[in-house]
């Protein structure tokens, strides 16, 4: 499997080979809510249909938990189509997708306030 850096997607010279809204077919709403925050990751079940070879990067991105920011990053594709073809994979079956998780707890003060001084001695 080609990686996003050295794949038919890419050239050094010219740069994105095809055009994002292509990548996504023009859609700009993805089928499943994913949130950039969200995880997703694959089910090991192979797509039925043909899906596209920036569909195939993505699979094979998400051997583990990976957001759909990380994914997004890897592709060098803006985050709503990357949303699109992650969605087009879990409508499939091969990926699963969760919601991240938000702590009911507000943050811990003196955690931000110890980061915040290690910010300014740096500076």
């Amino acid at each position: 499997m080609p990686s996003p850096k050295d794949g038919p997607l890419l050239d050094d010279a010219a740069g994105r080979l095809i055009r994002p809204y292509t990548v996504s077919g023009g859609r700009t709403r993805p089928t499943t809510a994913l949130d950039l925050l969200s995880l997703v990751m694959a089910t090991g079940t192979v797509p039925q249909k043909h899906l596209g070879p920036e569909h195939a990067l993505a699979l094979g991105l998400c051997d583990g938990p990976t957001s759909v920011a990380e994914i997004s990053a890897h592709l060098r594709l803006p985050a709503v189509v990357t949303k699109v073809l992650l969605s087009d994979l879990v409508d499939c079956g091969a990926l699963t997708a969760r919601a991240p998780r938000c702590g009911h707890t507000p943050t811990d003060r003196s955690l931000l306030e110890a980061v915040l001084d290690g910010l300014r001695r740096r500076l």
